[in-house]
């Protein structure tokens, strides 16, 4: 979506800053009036890990005027993998003063505001309220709503990121002009369903790829350049170097979006997004043998026609996931028969049966470790 800019530009530029910015300078749709909005841009990046490294970096040599930091955590040895903010002098630092060090070291223009503190009700709205934007770079799904409630509430764009194993997404959430998080996701996974990167591992340099990303629709949006993936979320599949996008409606039943004016935040986030249970999941080794007991049910593959056409589970009808959230696979699965839902590695299975079962389907599961464990399964089972 083509919008208007965020910020309005500040004062001219020094000598010293026409001579450090001289490659956007000559960029169309940036230029000295798009780098004038950026030095007066307020950006607040939640989280100083794997995809809030690169945004810092790269907001900071762009010439972001304002970045603000929030993170609580220390430096640990595991984040250097992909945490590249960060060094092996800052272990046992606190990470917000690790990145404030280096934002310092690549742009001195910079003014960076640490906030030392994890992000809560009480005050995340006040935080917000000091920034232009919001990137997300945090890594779970109680965070990930209150970030959305709350750029809901405060009228923020929020650019969202987030990378698993070898997989990442990409999205920009801003009701005024589109759909919020929960247009896409209405309900979090059953706790534990979907493993964090500590449990299921992700690749460095993808952290990379999505954050910067981020980054570049985070100064489009600034500078009012190119089009912005507002109702859209860009999939990368980095074992596959390939790049998909689907549109995302705004739900006009949202509980948070659809009437912004009233939208308030919950009281416990973490216990909404650990008290829905509900959500079930099969192995591979079960599945087959429902397959071969020749129960009545319906298997559902939630995966992109593309990745439909290099192979499927026999038996298996598609509904690409986006279908999940705007109603349309709803009227296609029947609530007399048991659905078994299966993607490629169980993760966007596990959000369409969320979808799924909050529309009242209450004989629904997926496949763990999705159509890989199932192979793996047929070959070795």
């Amino acid at each position: 979506m083509k919008i208007a800019p965020l910020v309005e530009p500040g004062p001219e530029l020094s000598a010293s800053e026409i001579r450090r910015y001289a490659r956007h300078l000559v960029l169309p749709g940036v230029g000295n009036l798009g780098q004038r909005r950026l030095a007066n841009a307020k950006v607040l990046c939640v989280g100083a890990g794997g995809l809030g490294s690169p945004v810092l970096m790269y907001l900071a040599a762009a010439g972001v005027g304002t970045l603000g930091v929030v993170d609580f955590d220390l430096v640990d040895e595991s984040n250097l993998q992909r945490q590249v903010i960060h060094g092996q002098a800052d272990i046992g630092m606190k990470k917000v003063k690790s990145a404030e060090a280096k934002i310092a070291e690549i742009n001195p223009y910079v003014k960076v505001n640490t906030h030392d503190f994890r992000l809560n009700r009480e005050n995340v709205l006040d935080l917000f309220s000091q920034y232009d934007l919001i990137v997300d770079g945090t890594d779970n799904f109680s965070t990930r709503y209150m970030i959305n409630d709350a750029c809901v509430i405060t009228n923020k764009p929020c650019v969202w990121g987030s990378v698993y194993r070898f997989d990442g997404q990409v999205s920009v959430f801003w009701p005024s002009h589109g759909p919020c998080y929960r247009c896409l996701h209405p309900v979090p996974p059953a706790q534990g369903l979907v493993p964090n990167c500590a449990e299921g591992g992700v690749l460095g340099s993808l952290c990379a790829s999505i954050g910067s990303i981020q980054t570049t629709e985070t100064i489009k949006i600034i500078t009012g350049t190119g089009t912005a993936l507002i109702g859209s979320v860009l999939i990368y599949d980095g074992l596959e170097t390939t790049f998909d996008k689907i549109t995302v409606s705004k739900d006009p039943s949202c509980v948070m979006c659809a009437d912004p004016s009233s939208a308030q935040l919950l009281d416990d986030y973490d216990e909404f997004c650990g008290t829905l249970t509900y959500s079930s999941e099969i192995t591979a080794e079960e599945l087959a043998g429902r397959i071969r007991s020749g129960e009545n049910f319906q298997l559902v593959d939630v995966r992109e026609p593309h990745e439909w056409n290099e192979g499927y589970i026999e038996g298996a009808v598609l509904i690409p996931q986006a279908e999940f959230y705007d109603g349309r696979a709803q009227e296609k699965i029947s609530k007399k028969l048991p659905v078994v839902l299966y993607c490629h590695l169980g993760i966007r299975s596990a959000h369409a049966l969320s979808a799924l079962k909050h529309s009242g389907y209450e004989n629904a599961s997926h496949l763990l470790g999705g159509i890989v464990s199932w192979d793996e399964y047929m070959r070795n089972g």
